[in-house]
């Protein structure tokens, strides 16, 4: 061995053992015995952010449990409730590109402390309707009193003075505007509360606190939903009257909540939230971890002590790249064929699952004779967490098997498909309609009366001067439920504590009754015995296929992020944000509510003539519009998920493809040098010094 080369040998054992020296980075904390400065008061904006999430959730929650309640308030029919539920998402679309751009460069706590503020007067103004509307009256009709002739026009009397002061009809304004206003409110808790974390926690840290913010917003709209049940069981003008003289049951019909009781809880949890934020500094000190790490990504609109101020010259020429990017980057994007893909069947079947929940209450009710109060009770209680653990067990899944973006668009699609069958399943599990004299059959009850043939006059009632504009449903002892008492031809009337009993009802003797008594109580029949029975499969069918939905639901997001290119995915789930609030958010409630206003069989109408609510649905034709639109947007996005898989696999084994031949080169390459390497003589060659092996 010559002296040159013993010399380069020396050289390089020499700078591999002395430590490289790495640059020096002004650090907050070097001792790891020391606590951190900032971690209070991170904690305390974790503990901050998570409240917001959770009241959020909890008023959405709760705005879905009392759709039903508020079209009956407001004689509104259901295509009207879809514009108000719509509302949320066009408040936020409203401001989400200012305060997500704008918003990082100022101080984000106090920005989200005036959202929370913003959300608690929207959530207020929603109940702001009852304390101006005037009391529902809390029985039908006087006791002891001729129904046909006095009561009618004592009716009729009071319609024709009430009618030019009634303004309750348009007071849905104020619940829409109120929903508006949580959108704009709810806008920078999501985007400025998420990169606050992340910007300022240990990497480590970073995203289990994210994490048990979104278990939070989870657990929201269950509390949401059951504060719904609790509420629709008290009369909606509780402490304005006296309760013993309602002579109806929740059950009812006509029975209307508190549908604005929980909205008041809800904004005070909103406004009572902001209270920390404003408290917070503007920054917090970052743990040294995050300072030495090359690979994490810091904002870049975070300005504190130990960052640079960006020229405004700088900062404009940064400000005109980004704006001549824009457009290249949305090209980019939707030039992908799987992103595309996967954001159209995105879209339509959250076109499908948004119009299932907004009016699965109203089904409920309608289908299966439930009440409001138990119908949210179920949904908070057994479909959401079925959700949750859904969402849960996917990224469960992703992570013990390490799923690929192939196998993650396979449980995407398997999912989907196996969640739509199931919800097929539920056509067969519904039950018939009631037995409504002159809707759905005759007077004699003996058959169906098709659309033509419905009225609600007969023989039997035809010298009683009623209106077939009211909707004050009687049970006769026959099973049958009439329209009102009028309409069933009764003559008086008794009451027996909150029990209102009619009798000498003549239609009520036309059809034969069991125990051959003319009379009638307040409300209306119950189904056949068969329906409870149905209701308890629905609920099981139901709850599996909440879960088979939402078990796709994270390997999905895996496959949006992995199908990009990295520097796009802000961008990307920006895209997809405003494509699914705005094709789907919007839309969906309203066109749902139109299509089940079709299967309306008798319609209110407000004291001035106006046609209000829905009083009673076509059992038969509510499941199929239901249901169907359901499962005909699903089908459709599975055909798209379809498309996604075959575009993916296609470019997925086109792509190991290429990279085959490579592969087996660099592994001979491997294979060669090892053996060189494996000579006595290997220091003397440069690509056997350590490090280089990598260098292929």
């Amino acid at each position: 061995m010559d002296t040159s080369s013993k010399e380069n040998i020396q050289l390089f054992c020499k700078n591999s053992v002395q430590p490289v020296e790495r640059p020096s980075y002004k650090t907050e904390y070097s001792s790891s015995e020391e606590k951190p400065p900032c971690c209070g008061e991170l904690k305390v904006f974790l503990g901050a952010l998570s409240f917001v999430y959770f009241a959020k959730a909890l008023a959405e929650g709760y705005l879905k449990s009392t759709i039903t309640q508020i079209e009956r308030r407001f004689e509104i029919p259901s295509s009207l409730v879809g514009v108000i539920d719509g509302s949320f998402e066009i408040g936020n679309l409203l401001v989400i590109t200012f305060v997500s751009y704008f918003g990082a460069r100022l101080h984000r706590p106090k920005i989200i402390g005036a959202g929370c503020l913003v959300m608690g007067v929207g959530t207020l103004l929603i109940a702001l309707p009852h304390l101006f509307m005037q009391h529902i009256s809390p029985c039908f009709l006087e006791s002891n009193s001729q129904l046909p002739t006095s009561v009618m026009e004592k009716a009729h009397s009071k319609i024709n003075n009430e009618c030019e002061v009634d303004t309750s009809s348009s007071m849905w304004v104020y619940v829409f505007l109120g929903n508006l206003l949580r959108g704009i409110g709810e806008t920078p808790i999501q985007p400025l509360g998420i990169t606050y974390l992340d910007d300022f926690a240990s990497e480590d840290n970073a995203a289990f606190y994210i994490g048990c913010v979104q278990t939070v917003a989870i657990i929201g709209p269950i509390f949401g939903f059951l504060l719904g049940s609790l509420c629709a069981k008290l009369y909606v003008d509780i402490g304005f009257v006296n309760l013993d003289h309602i002579t109806i049951t929740p059950k009812d019909p006509q029975w209307v909540g508190a549908w604005w009781l929980g909205y008041l809880i809800a904004g005070v949890l909103s406004l009572v939230a902001a209270v920390p934020f404003w408290c917070l500094p503007k920054s917090l000190l970052r743990p040294q971890s995050r300072e030495d790490s090359s690979s994490s990504e810091k904002s870049k609109f975070i300005i504190d002590d130990h960052t640079e101020y960006q020229t405004p010259h700088r900062e404009k020429a940064k400000i005109m790249e980004m704006a001549r990017d824009f457009l290249p980057s949305l090209k980019n994007l939707f030039g992908n064929p799987v992103y595309f893909l996967y954001l159209c069947a995105s879209t339509l079947q959250f076109n499908s699952l948004f119009g299932m929940v907004t009016y699965k209450p109203k089904y409920i009710e309608q289908q299966y004779g439930q009440s409001p109060s138990k119908a949210n009770f179920v949904i908070g209680l057994i479909n959401i967490p079925a959700v949750a653990l859904g969402i849960f067990s996917g990224g469960i899944v992703m992570k013990k098997f390490r799923i690929s973006i192939f196998g993650a668009a396979k449980i995407y699609l398997g999912s989907s498909a196996l969640g739509y069958l199931l919800l097929l399943s539920l056509l067969a599990l519904g039950c018939e309609n009631s037995d409504v004299a002159g809707l759905t059959v005759s007077y004699q009850g003996t058959k169906p009366v098709s659309y033509h043939e419905r009225a609600l006059f007969s023989d039997c009632n035809s010298r009683c001067k009623c209106s077939e504009t009211n909707w004050e449903p009687m049970c006769g002892e026959n099973g049958i439920t009439y329209a009102s008492a009028c309409l069933a031809g009764c003559q008086t009337s008794t009451r027996s504590g909150k029990t209102t009993i009619f009798h000498n009802c003549t239609c009520v003797g036309i059809a034969a009754s069991m125990s051959g008594n003319f009379s009638g109580t307040v409300g209306r029949c119950q189904k056949d015995n068969e329906c409870p029975k149905m209701f308890l499969y629905f609920l099981v069918v139901s709850v599996i296929t909440s879960y088979t939905l939402s078990l796709g639901g994270t390997p999905g997001y895996i496959l949006l992020l992995r199908c990009i290119k990295p520097q796009l995915k802000s961008f990307a789930l920006g895209i997809y944000t405003l494509a699914i609030r705005v094709l789907a958010g919007i839309p969906a409630p309203v066109y749902f509510g139109v299509l089940i206003d079709t299967s309306c069989l008798k319609w209110g109408f407000q004291r001035c003539g106006s046609r209000g609510s829905c009083r009673l649905y076509d059992s038969n034709a509510f499941r199929h519009i239901y249901l169907g639109l359901t499962m005909l947007l699903g089908v459709m996005s599975i055909f798209l998920s379809i498309a996604v898989l075959y575009t993916l696999k296609k470019n997925y084994v086109s792509k190991h493809r290429s990279l085959r031949p490579r592969r087996e080169r660099t592994m001979t390459s491997v294979r060669i040098r090892k053996e060189s390497c494996a000579t006595s003589d290997h220091l003397l060659q440069p690509s056997c010094w350590p490090g280089k092996e990598t260098q292929l």
